[in-house]
């Protein structure tokens, strides 16, 4: 429940559903809530992450943005989980391909998260823990994206802490590994979620081609993570 500890979320305990969609950007946020959700509320405004509950198909649910990089969606998915009892966060963003196959717009989930981050750290481990998607929820979103005859591929995707890097060749190290595309929040929320004993997905939109150039024009971005979102909300019913 919520108590003085959550520093980052204003809700009341009963504000938040047990599901939350957790895009990056708060005001994709807002865009959901104000086109996909009824008697939508918002609750929180804190540093403007806004944060939304409302209705959709009779089932309640939260978004929210988690803001960019892990040291940002570790904090919000950390206090989501152990401060408010959500159980489970649905990661909606886009993300770069590193694979030929993987073409601008399609969909990705992510089965597991590779990074180049000290997130896990902080957990003391005597090795190397891998982050993964929790099995039911991956298993809901694949169902959903092939029920409603999505092109998507599934499997590892990398979670970097660095956008621009002056090491031009590191994402190619990746790719050699099968890395079919690379963002910046997944593997935080995996090992929140995992340590939390609580369920995570991330469900990405190619929004750039990291081997040839094309990405998304504003246009395209304003409509082309319909299908993403979509199957995000179709999971939860």
């Amino acid at each position: 429940m919520a108590s003085i500890s959550a520093l980052h979320i204003e809700a009341k305990p009963d504000e938040i559903a047990e599901t939350v969609l957790l895009p990056g950007d708060p005001l994709r946020a807002k865009f959901i809530a104000e086109n996909f959700l009824e008697n939508s509320i918002c609750f929180n405004k804190i540093r403007n992450m806004l944060g939304f509950t409302g209705i959709y198909k009779g089932k309640r649910v939260s978004v929210m943005g988690g803001g960019m990089g892990m040291p940002s969606a570790g904090i919000y998915s950390y206090e989501l989980f152990n401060f408010y009892d959500v159980k489970n966060i649905i990661r909606i963003g886009t993300a770069g391909s590193l694979k030929e196959d993987v073409q601008i717009g399609d969909i990705v989930i992510g089965m597991g998260a590779c990074t180049d981050s000290n997130y896990a750290s902080q957990f003391n481990l005597p090795g190397t823990f891998a982050p993964i998607a929790n099995y039911d929820l991956l298993h809901k979103v694949v169902d959903i994206a092939k029920e409603k005859g999505i092109k998507f591929s599934v499997g590892n995707i990398l979670s970097s802490d660095i956008f621009y890097n002056d090491n031009k060749n590191s994402l190619f190290e990746w790719k050699k590994m099968g890395i079919l595309a690379v963002e910046m929040e997944a593997a935080a929320i995996y090992m929140n979620a995992d340590r939390a004993r609580k369920k995570a997905v991330c469900v990405l939109t190619i929004s750039d081609n990291l081997l040839t150039g094309e990405r998304l024009s504003v246009k395209e971005r304003e409509t082309g993570f319909i299908k993403m979102i979509e199957i995000a909300l179709l999971s939860i019913l």
